[in-house]
């Protein structure tokens, strides 16, 4: 059975049993909920566009090269760089780490991409270091950048792109 449909049974069930339970609180979270979707859906749909329009331009050939198995040290420097200096939200940046893993960048490349664009933030520095100093943010990042890296390891090793 596909796992997606093992959570939608989970989902299901909770929400019956939540409905049950109390149904005011579960038909007020529902209607919170529906309501920050449509929130979310026009910035998300939008960059959905853009990112598919980007990779529609952009040839299997030079994602292969950037971010394909040719050099996957390099690879993943490379996907680390991008996720440091990009703002991006976690919405839209996990389904882009689907979209280029079928476009056969490996796992450890995309660990590492969406590792660094949460944790690293290169284009907050100067709100960053207004709010907790210069050196607090420079060691955040730079310890933000070492887990990455340590993450894009451990994921190239659990699924066999590293020996």
């Amino acid at each position: 059975m596909n796992e997606m449909y093992v959570l939608w049974i989970i989902t299901g069930l909770a929400s019956a049993v939540s409905l049950a339970a109390s149904r005011g609180k579960t038909l007020q979270s529902l209607r919170i909920a529906l309501k920050r979707l449509l929130k979310i859906m026009p910035p998300f749909l939008l960059m959905m566009l853009i990112v598919s329009v980007i990779l529609y331009l952009v040839s299997d050939e030079m994602i292969a090269h950037y971010l394909g198995n040719e050099n996957k040290y390099f690879a993943v420097l490379f996907a680390s760089i991008i996720g440091s200096i990009t703002v991006m939200p976690g919405f839209i940046a996990f389904p882009l780490a689907g979209v280029l893993l079928s476009r056969g960048v490996m796992y450890m490349v995309l660990a590492a991409f969406t590792t660094t664009l949460m944790m690293v933030g290169v284009v907050t520095y100067p709100v960053e270091k207004a709010y907790i100093g210069t050196s607090a943010t420079i060691m955040r990042n730079g310890l933000g950048l070492l887990i990455a890296l340590i993450v894009s390891v451990a994921v190239g090793i659990l699924y066999g792109e590293l020996p």
